[in-house]
């Protein structure tokens, strides 16, 4: 008992030697390093983000690839760089035109210049009431309905099955997921610092026990 009394003491001064402080002061140095690089991740992620905003409003869909390519590598190799969903809402607009434009040549076709006209005049001035736009991002079905109604309302539109299709919003979302960890300088200075709250944690759980050990001897002998 006395052998194991003396390396209970022998075990707490070593213990000892390194106090508490002086790790919770590396604790703090470590948490700030990792919560700057943790920072730097998320700032990298927003300045791609604006680079594809950007390359969405130019209308340059070569540039815009590469720019999404460029978001999807930082944001899957890197910690707290979650972009939130990508709405390319230029890119959509341009296409949702371009349908717009063709089922108009399209009226054109089957009867006059005239309809065009009378049919956006109607839906335009409805879509201004209503307080909704021609041009969202999820194509306001209010709008479409109005344009086919009004469109199935002349005789031309009778003898065909022609109606406004807006395209299709999936392909211009993106979502892409930041990992929970990464290899880089973020990831690796966070667990160093889960590391030295382990050996706090560990420590203070240690000396505790010890302590405890070493009482409950005290107290038989």
């Amino acid at each position: 008992m006395a052998i194991d009394k003396k390396k209970t003491k022998f075990r707490i001064k070593r213990l000892s030697q390194i106090k508490t402080w002086q790790l919770v002061i590396l604790l703090i140095m470590s948490g700030f390093i990792s919560a700057t690089f943790l920072r730097l991740n998320n700032v990298g992620m927003v300045e791609r983000r604006e680079s594809v905003e950007h390359a969405d409003k130019a209308g340059d869909i070569v540039n815009l690839q590469q720019r999404l390519y460029d978001l999807q590598r930082y944001v899957s190799t890197h910690m707290n760089a979650d972009p939130g969903k990508i709405a390319l809402d230029h890119t959509y607009k341009q296409m949702y035109d371009r349908k717009l434009k063709e089922f108009e040549e399209e009226i054109k076709n089957q009867s006059n210049n005239d309809t065009v006209s009378k049919v956006r005049a109607v839906c335009d001035a409805r879509a201004q009431q209503g307080g909704y736009g021609r041009f969202t991002t999820q194509a306001d079905p209010r709008y479409i309905n109005c344009i086919n109604e009004e469109w199935a309302k002349y005789p031309a539109a009778k003898a065909t099955n022609l109606q406004f299709e807006a395209p299709s919003t999936e392909p211009y979302y993106h979502t892409f997921v930041s990992p929970i960890w990464s290899a880089d300088y973020a990831g690796w200075s966070l667990l160093v610092t889960i590391f030295i709250a382990m050996i706090i944690v560990m420590r203070l759980v240690v000396l505790g026990m010890l302590k405890l050990m070493l009482r409950r001897r005290n107290k038989l002998f």
